[in-house]
């Protein structure tokens, strides 16, 4: 393990995603990628009778699963790395209690699920660990009802707006055995453009995901063909577009092979999620469901997953703070 260039850290021994299990909303299975998700919810309260009960049973739903699908059991686990967007990250709190493992809980809003496997994989590749589990979730209803107005409030959504992913998305990762191996990570700074509306967060999260992107490429003598695809986090269909635009005024073409996970989970024309999803199970759901499997089969061999995310709070935004964005990267390869 080795730190290189400005802020990126590559493994000699990488760590390998032995599995993953996603779970989806009813929403989120309507989308294209409906098929690829373990677990398909039929209903967004999951029998509870609050939002919030529902998305800490979403991530224990998630987690049985995994462990289910890798044949483990949780004291097979050392540590587990998660949040979520819900205040002071009670879903993962409540949802992952029971489990009785060692418990990091990561707030890095929808960049979540690239700093629990950044954060995971330095603990195996550094000896500290031999599996642990990274992940996370989000869940539409609780966070609009947090972060903008309940659902009963019923307000006009802006185009700009993005659609908060009812998902969540967790991966076992070891110090060895069959999958994908994190061949290096670049953890992301914060970047603040001065945005401040919260119906925009892709133009918030843009210029985060552009920086980190940049640098990866810069510290590891890289360019963007080097590999089958980068993937952002939850930029949606605006973020995405600015982030291309940005990176290629900064001589950088990422044409043809980036894409978001936001744009991807929805059909936009047929499900009028307008700007695309967001929240922390977008990314964490779609890599674990759709581009774990792309991995396992072969179609893709080398990705550069980078989650994106925008650090504000109800508190901040209703003092007019602005709204930093930060972005970490992790690059996956099957061999």
């Amino acid at each position: 393990m080795g730190h290189v260039g400005k802020q990126t850290i590559t493994f000699n021994n990488p760590p390998v995603i032995t599995c993953a299990y996603a779970s989806a909303g009813p929403r989120e299975v309507q989308g294209p990628l409906g098929e690829y998700f373990d677990n398909k919810l039929q209903d967004e309260l999951l029998g509870e009778d609050s939002w919030e009960k529902a998305e800490s049973k979403l991530i224990t739903q998630t987690v049985q699963g995994l462990l289910s699908k890798a044949n483990k059991t949780p004291q097979d686990v050392q540590y587990l790395f998660a949040g979520d967007l819900q205040n002071q990250v009670i879903a993962s709190t409540f949802g992952l209690m029971d489990f009785n493992i060692p418990f990091f809980g990561l707030y890095g809003a929808c960049s979540t699920m690239g700093e629990s496997m950044c954060l995971a994989s330095m603990a195996i590749a550094g000896g500290m660990a031999d599996l642990v589990m990274a992940g996370t979730s989000s869940h539409n209803c609780a966070a609009e009802k947090q972060f903008r107005f309940p659902l009963e409030y019923a307000g006009q959504r802006t185009m700009t707006q993005q659609w908060t992913a009812t998902a969540s998305g967790f991966v076992l990762i070891a110090n060895a055995g069959k999958g994908p191996k994190i061949t290096a990570i670049t953890p992301g700074k914060m970047v603040d453009l001065g945005i401040k509306d919260t119906f925009n967060m892709g133009a918030a999260m843009a210029p985060a995901a552009v920086d980190t992107i940049l640098t990866h490429l810069e510290d590891t003598h890289q360019k963007p063909s080097d590999f089958d695809a980068i993937i952002t986090g939850d930029l949606g269909n605006c973020g995405l577009d600015i982030a291309v635009d940005i990176a290629g005024k900064l001589g950088t073409d990422l044409q043809g092979v980036i894409n978001d996970c936001g744009k991807l989970i929805y059909d936009d024309k047929v499900e009028d999620t307008h700007c695309g999803g967001s929240g922390c199970g977008c990314s964490g759901s779609v890599f674990a469901g759709y581009f774990y499997s792309q991995l396992l089969k072969g179609h893709l061999k080398k990705i550069l997953l980078v989650p994106t995310g925008a650090l504000m709070s109800p508190g901040s935004t209703q003092q007019g703070h602005t709204i930093p964005g930060i972005a970490h990267a992790v690059s996956i390869v099957m061999e």
